[in-house]
């Protein structure tokens, strides 16, 4: 078990596409929660994209993704989707 840790691998970051040894990236797990690794499977981000990354929770981001359909329209269509959804929000939990 140990050994796998130590072999030479390279991954793929999912930010920008750049390979890299799996020892200069860091794991990312969509789900947020790394620490249960039962079961699961890992992207990775380099170095550079990982600490560009915003820390704030995703609580229901997944879920808001597939609603709004994210991957099927051109990435101005969907911004414009998930900023009139952010609005949308913002006035249901002010009323």
């Amino acid at each position: 078990m140990w050994l796998s840790r130590w072999r030479t691998e390279t991954v793929t970051c999912i930010a920008c596409g750049t390979r890299v040894a799996r020892a200069d990236a860091r794991e990312y797990d969509k789900h947020g929660n790394r620490w249960e690794r039962e079961g699961k499977t890992f992207e990775h981000l380099c170095k550079p994209c990982d600490s560009e990354l915003c820390r704030y929770g995703r609580e229901g981001l997944e879920d808001q993704l597939v609603a709004l359909e994210a991957g099927e329209y051109s990435q101005e269509a969907f911004l414009r989707r998930y900023v009139c959804a952010l609005e949308e929000r913002r006035r249901v939990e002010e009323s």
